[in-house]
């Protein structure tokens, strides 16, 4: 089964982090949701406290098929100041390995260089944080090796991207009919 870890920081937005760790669950992945601070209880932008499965230092992320950043705000800076998850990315672009960000979450990425000549998408007004990209204003955006998607209304598309990159195309559009979604 192949394996996602989706990084929860202080401040992160719940609705990406939640509603991408559903769909992904729903598409047959095993999801592990990652504390980045010293608590497996992470509270959200929004207040809204959510219990992670593992503390960073506990997750063997070299078991990983798929590194997952939601945004939120300041959850993306805090997750940007961390070292051993920044460290995580670099190794995994270098391993030709696949990473998702969203909201203002792709700014890791940016900022690591990790999106250079690559199409990408971000929260409106972060744009400038895509540094190297091609920026599209698109909800989901799939380069490579990397998907982006660009906020919270668009967490189901971005679940079931990940989903389609991951167990096929036919896969995703069975968890999206599940949902009621067209995708």
């Amino acid at each position: 089964m192949k394996k996602v870890f989706i990084f929860l920081a202080k401040g992160f937005e719940e609705t990406e982090a939640v509603v991408a760790m559903d769909v992904m669950i729903r598409g047959g992945l095993d999801v592990k949701s990652v504390s980045i601070t010293d608590d497996l209880v992470v509270t959200g932008a929004h207040g809204i406290p959510v219990k992670a499965d593992l503390l960073f230092e506990d997750a063997d992320l070299s078991s990983g098929d798929m590194l997952v950043l939601p945004g939120g705000m300041p959850g993306a800076t805090n997750l940007n100041a961390h070292d051993g998850l920044k460290n995580a990315l670099v190794q995994y672009a270098e391993e030709g390995r696949k990473i998702a960000a969203i909201c203002a979450a792709p700014l890791v990425l940016g900022g690591l260089g990790l999106l250079k000549g690559k199409v990408a998408t971000v929260y409106p007004g972060y744009e400038s944080t895509l540094q190297g990209a091609h920026f599209y204003g698109n909800p989901v955006i799939k380069a490579g090796n990397i998907i982006t998607g660009q906020g919270p209304g668009f967490a189901f598309e971005f679940g079931l991207k990940i989903v389609e990159e991951l167990q096929g195309r036919e896969k995703a559009e069975e968890v999206a009919e599940g949902l009621l979604l067209k995708y």
